[in-house]
């Protein structure tokens, strides 16, 4: 006979809250960590400011310092909202007391500002009696800053009250749902933060500069909070597309370089991108992007963000941190190795176009090597019919390969084989040969698969945006300004690769992400949620 309490689902329910609580804990204590850290940020700030102010010299140099200063302030600050956040949910089927940052009370919208009430209706008969004899006691009014184009104007949500005069009850429709805490900002002026942030490469900082100068004064705390509040609210579209883009079968990765501030210096980070496109063999899949970020590039980093993909081809330069991806050992299985044709083309084409080596080496003759040039028009035969059969089937693709690029890329292989033994070891067109020679079953995987690319250009696209808007924000202000930079550049660039306004889609997202069911959140995946607004017009 059992002892008492010895039922094995009690003892798995009671394990099951005490790990909910042990969650809760842990998301309380980070929350106030990083408002810690947010805090002390904000006073080296305030401090740095007030010392420029009665002592510095008005330089260049300083002015910089406080930049620095104010991009690592709205990271830190993104942070703790964010944290927050999470902290809240985690403590709300829990005893956990959910922590709660302390923040200075908020200066009221500017006056000047037109109004736009939108009146909730109220009840014609009362909930509690249904009693039609109702009397209106007054309202509360929520103002909520919004942005039209070109025009700035605050949103007065009205909840009027009434009583019953039967029994005397009062009701009052309950407060409109808001993404952020205190609902101050609306979807469209929060979609426009993040894109201009995250799209636009435009730091807070400076956005808050813009809407002085029209109008609206806003604080670097307050606009960090919002990006931080987002980031929490936002995390599932991130999981569902992460999931999206690891069932594929072929992907394109890459990585770039991106500064992370550190003590008096800063880390040279890594932005990596795994992207989804099917297009090329006319996959019907939708194209989608995920980007990770870390401190340095070991080579642990990708086989970590792969780890969920358990089979398929992925497209990337020769970096050897991909190697562990493809060994025999790998489980459950070893992926495929595709290498990129525009690599191997771009090495021989800096010893075949002059205008390149002027431009590259100003204080030398532009030295031409005639084995370049052959080597750049063998593979532009190559490319050229590659060009006309881009979006056809999968097997068409290998066929026509089979038929007509295979005789081509032999005829390369013997080619750089015969002429390489002719160079020296040290001679720059060799190591270009040598760069192809060292991993040809990697470059001629295409011919046996008619869903691989020759190219992995897809992904260089993907990170062309962030290397030229990275001039713009010069760093990271951490490591959660990293991750939180890579989970927005994935929701923005999806939305891109699939035609759609970032920033529409994203104050349509923050407007119903609350409201719409579990099951139903992919109904807002950029694919789907383009689909149903060309769908909705037509049946109109």
């Amino acid at each position: 006979m059992e002892a008492p309490g010895a039922n094995p689902q009690d003892d798995l329910a009671a394990l099951k809250a005490e790990l909910a609580v042990a969650r809760a804990e842990a998301a309380r204590v980070r929350a106030i960590n990083a408002d810690l850290e947010a805090r002390n940020a904000l006073l080296e700030l305030q401090n740095e400011k007030m010392r420029r102010a009665l002592y510095g010299q008005r330089s260049e140099r300083s002015r910089q310092l406080v930049d620095q200063m104010e991009l690592t302030f709205e990271e830190l600050e993104a942070t703790a909202t964010e944290d927050e956040a999470l902290a809240l949910l985690a403590a709300a089927k829990t005893s956990v007391t959910p922590f709660e940052r302390k923040r200075p009370a908020r200066k009221p919208l500017p006056d000047h500002l037109p109004r736009e009430r939108v009146v909730i209706p109220a009840p014609c008969s009362c909930p509690a009696c249904g009693g039609s004899r109702l009397s209106k006691l007054g309202e509360d009014v929520t103002e909520t800053l919004e942005v039209i184009p070109r025009q700035w104007k605050v949103i007065q949500t009205v909840r009027e009250k009434f009583s019953c005069r039967d029994c005397e009850k009062i009701t009052q429709p309950p407060a409109p749902f808001h993404v952020t805490p205190r609902g101050m900002f609306g979807p469209s002026f929060l979609a426009m933060v993040l894109f201009e942030k995250f799209g636009a490469h435009q730091p807070l900082n400076r956005q808050r500069d813009r809407y002085a100068r029209e109008g609206v004064e806003l604080s670097l705390t307050t606009l960090a909070d919002q990006v931080g509040a987002c980031s929490a609210a936002l995390m599932p579209l991130y999981r569902l597309i992460e999931a999206h883009v690891l069932a594929a079968k072929r992907l394109h990765g890459d990585d770039t370089t991106v500064l992370v501030l550190a003590r008096d210096k800063t880390d040279v980070g890594r932005l990596w991108t795994y992207v989804r496109d099917d297009r090329p063999f006319g996959g019907r899949a939708p194209p989608a992007a995920i980007y990770h970020y870390s401190r340095d590039r070991r080579g642990e980093h990708p086989v970590e963000h792969l780890r969920a993909w358990t089979s398929g081809v992925l497209q990337a330069d020769a970096y050897a941190g991909y190697n562990d991806l493809f060994r025999a050992n790998r489980q459950p299985v070893p992926l495929r190795r595709a290498l990129c044709w525009a690599h191997a083309r771009r090495k021989f084409f800096e010893f075949a176009d002059a205008a390149a080596q002027l431009k590259k080496r100003r204080k030398t003759t532009p030295v031409i090597a005639p084995l370049a040039v052959e080597a750049v028009r063998r593979i532009d035969a190559i490319f050229a019919f590659e060009r006309t059969i881009h979006g056809h089937e999968v097997q068409q693709r290998r066929t026509a390969r089979q038929e007509h690029v295979a005789p081509l890329v032999g005829d390369l292989h013997a080619w750089m084989v015969q002429h390489r033994s002719t160079l020296s070891r040290t001679s720059d067109v060799a190591k270009a040969m040598d760069y192809m020679l060292g991993d040809w079953a990697a470059f001629t995987a295409f011919l046996d698969d008619g869903r691989i690319c020759l190219t992995n250009n897809c992904a260089e696209r993907a990170l062309r945006g962030i290397a030229l808007g990275r001039k713009a924000w010069l760093f990271a202000g951490s490591d959660r300004g990293g991750q939180r930079a890579a989970f927005m550049f994935s929701l923005i660039t999806t939305a891109r690769l699939n035609d759609v306004d970032p920033q529409a889609w994203l104050a349509d997202v923050l407007a119903r992400i609350a409201d719409i069911p579990q099951h139903r959140l992919h109904e807002l995946l950029p694919w789907h949620w383009q689909a149903l607004r060309t769908e909705l017009p037509a049946a109109a």
